[in-house]
């Protein structure tokens, strides 16, 4: 049986604000963003990933503190490049440290405006074998830089 990891809740103050930084400075995809009389949520997925975030009223998000969420991991193919996207896109971010010189042990973190925080590790084999494949053709965030 196939167990798969496809949605982390993140709970934010403001999901407006959220979506903005997800969306915009940290380039995941708005998946949908759903309102009605009982809530309001929003799904998010970084490029090349088959797990979301969800953010907005639902029960499972008002029972968490906004940025009370942190050791969530984002994996990238260069997380110099990755890091100089998201600078240049207003994302205050860590510096790259390298924690082992083998792949896989180099590092930075950054926060979202609530408080929230990721780490994202540097994993250079996901550049020629990524976990999913690509069908629209299109390239992660992490090669683009």
């Amino acid at each position: 049986m196939d167990w798969t990891l496809e949605v982390v809740v993140v709970p934010v103050s403001d999901l407006a604000r959220s979506i903005a930084f997800y969306r915009d400075q940290v380039g995941f995809h708005l998946d949908h963003d759903t309102e009605n009389e009982h809530m309001h949520v929003a799904q998010l997925t970084p490029p090349g990933s088959g797990c979301s975030v969800v953010m907005g009223s639902l029960p499972a998000q008002n029972a968490m503190a906004p940025g009370s969420l942190h050791g969530v991991q984002l994996v990238v193919a260069d997380a110099a490049a990755a890091r100089a996207e998201l600078v240049g896109r207003g994302v205050d971010c860590d510096e790259v440290q390298v924690i082992d010189p083998r792949d896989g042990g180099t590092f930075f973190g950054f926060r979202d405006p609530d408080g929230n925080s990721w780490a994202v590790q540097e994993i250079r084999t996901r550049a020629e074998h990524p976990l999913l494949g690509r069908a629209d053709g299109a390239r992660d965030w992490a090669d683009q830089a």
